[in-house]
């Protein structure tokens, strides 16, 4: 039976664990609005980007470009965003089994992938996936530079004809409690999915004067597009991360404080059976010498 010591030592280590938990939690917290910030900032030019693209879209009767041309789907690329680090719940754990959905449903293609993120990288690679690039250490700032160089690799292949479509798999953020796994195509580009996209049904109709051609805008406003997507794909990912982690580590700090609560009451139930014991002892030896 363990004894008094035994269990002060435990308490100790636990009251230990419930400081780191509760040290991560503050800095999760603090990424995570820097994250939200983030994403915030950059809706503004997302959405004005898309409100452009589809105003030039609207005037051209068949728009021709690379980024655009449909292929049968024999070679599919996912671009997979998972976290850089553990303990942030069943982020990475719900995200991969996503991506494994999406591979399963597409296993009689040729698949390739791109992964994001030090978690995915590592499962993926030992599951025997392809590897066309990894980014890892991106999320936790992310840059435009590495957006930029995600993008033109993904473009590059589709413009080539080495790939036929390109998905994004990531989760987006909700709220801190929640978040949602979406499989997003990124390529490529529905021409009909951003007229429908959620924009005022009338930007379309807006009179913009133009000085270049509308093809030629075109070719400069698709690649920007998919940017701005990847962007999207990498912040959301970002903040569902850190919100998931937050969370998990102020349910770790309160389970800290359940086992710490349970093991002292446990230690005083012992303390106050050793003390009755004493205590009986010395009045039954008291008794007999009487």
């Amino acid at each position: 039976m363990p004894t008094l010591l035994d269990f002060r030592r435990r308490i100790r280590s636990v009251k230990n664990t419930q400081q780191i938990t509760r040290a991560m939690k503050f800095v999760a917290a603090a990424r995570l609005r820097r994250a939200q910030e983030a994403a915030l900032a950059a809706r503004p030019y997302a959405k004005e980007l898309l409100r452009v693209l589809r105003s030039t879209i609207s005037r051209i009767a068949e728009p021709q470009h690379p980024l655009l041309a449909r292929r049968n789907e024999e070679r599919v690329l996912a671009l997979v965003l998972t976290g850089e680090r553990g303990l942030a719940g069943a982020f990475n754990t719900n995200l991969l089994r996503r991506a494994n959905e999406f591979f399963r449903s597409n296993r009689d293609r040729h698949l390739s992938v791109v992964s994001v993120g030090k978690k995915g990288r590592d499962a993926l690679r030992k599951a025997g996936f392809n590897l066309v690039a990894e980014f890892i250490n991106v999320l936790a700032r992310v840059e435009f530079a590495t957006v930029r160089e995600i993008a033109n690799l993904v473009t590059d292949l589709y413009a080539k004809g080495e790939i036929d479509s390109v998905y994004v798999i990531f989760s987006e953020f909700k709220t801190v409690m929640s978040a949602n796994l979406v499989v997003d195509k990124l390529l490529p580009v529905d021409p009909d999915r951003v007229r429908e996209s959620q924009e005022e049904p009338s930007s379309a109709n807006v009179d913009y004067l133009y000085e270049q051609p509308a093809e030629q805008l075109l070719d400069r406003l698709l690649p920007r597009y998919v940017e701005s997507q990847v962007q999207r794909a990498m912040l959301e990912s970002s903040a569902a991360e850190h919100a998931a982690r937050m969370t998990a580590m102020e349910s770790a700090t309160k389970n800290a404080g359940d086992v710490i609560d349970a093991l002292t009451l446990h230690m005083n139930k012992v303390r106050q059976a050793a003390i009755t014991k004493e205590i009986i002892e010395i009045v039954s030896g008291a008794s007999s010498t009487a």
